[in-house]
């Protein structure tokens, strides 16, 4: 396989993407067994794995919490509105394929700065008849030019589940993710949800500080762990769903006969502005 070919069934990388260093949402989309990644990022997400086995299954557990807590959003708590920010590429269950399963009217907002996520928007440019998906160029940093795009298709008026997976970690200063998320929640009204997940150093402790380190020198964009503290303070001045900031495999995991599923080093949190 040639470095400038994808995996099987992907696309050609467009021009302006530079194939020769790996790059976090394509070895991410390799993990879940996506199409959209290349030689470079296969060898780094191999590598990562030999040094750090629980990344696959982080990965895929996160999925499932974004598969639980939209499910339940576009359910039973009736929310029609979405805005996934860093939305990464597009693989199984995407934010609006589970939530015009639970309710077809659903409009979904994705953003994103990320060329090579770009690239691929169009992958995500998809809708039930009823509903409607829009994808934004925007930065996570830069709130005002997300609600200016954004506001073509949602009402900020009525509520809406602002998503932030695997995104804030991207943000090396814990007090400016704070920052970011608060002036967001700030221009949702009441009735609205936070949904995030972000990685932990309290399951497997110095194994996974030593692989993201390891990581953070050759892969970009960098991420930083955070404790379930940290992650808390998202959520501040939020009502927290139950189970509250949990193992993102412990948030309110499908019943089986072999009980609780086992800690995985990502936490996550789903509050609602009253």
């Amino acid at each position: 396989m040639t470095a400038d070919a994808p995996s099987e069934s992907g696309s050609r990388p467009d021009p302006a993407i530079d194939i020769t260093v790996p790059h976090s949402p394509r070895i991410w989309n390799y993990w879940l067994g996506g199409k959209d990644n290349y030689a470079v990022d296969r060898e780094a997400g191999d590598q990562f794995v030999e040094i750090y086995p629980d990344i696959v299954p982080i990965a895929r557990h996160s999925r499932a919490f974004l598969s639980r807590a939209v499910t339940h959003l576009a359910g039973e708590a009736g929310i029609r509105q979405f805005l996934d920010i860093g939305t990464g590429l597009p693989t199984l269950d995407n934010t609006h394929q589970v939530a015009q399963r639970a309710a077809a009217d659903a409009h979904i907002v994705y953003v994103d700065n990320d060329p090579v996520v770009l690239a691929h928007a169009r992958a995500l440019l998809t809708s039930s008849p009823e509903g409607a998906t829009h994808y934004i160029d925007a930065d996570l940093r830069d709130p005002e030019r997300i609600f200016e795009g954004a506001g073509k298709l949602l009402d900020f008026e009525q509520p809406v589940a602002l998503i932030l997976l695997n995104i804030l970690g991207h943000v090396e200063d814990t007090e400016e993710a704070v920052s970011i998320v608060t002036r967001l929640m700030n221009a949702l009204p009441s009735g609205s949800y936070l949904v995030t997940a972000d990685g932990t150093n309290v399951v497997t402790g110095k194994a996974f500080e030593d692989a993201i380190a390891i990581w953070n020198e050759v892969g970009r964009p960098t991420y930083h762990l955070r404790t379930p503290e940290q992650i808390a303070r998202f959520h501040s001045g939020l009502e927290l769903l139950d189970p509250g900031i949990v193992s993102c495999s412990r948030w309110r995991p499908q019943e089986n006969p072999f009980g609780e599923p086992a800690q995985v080093d990502e936490f996550c949190a789903v509050g609602r502005k009253p």
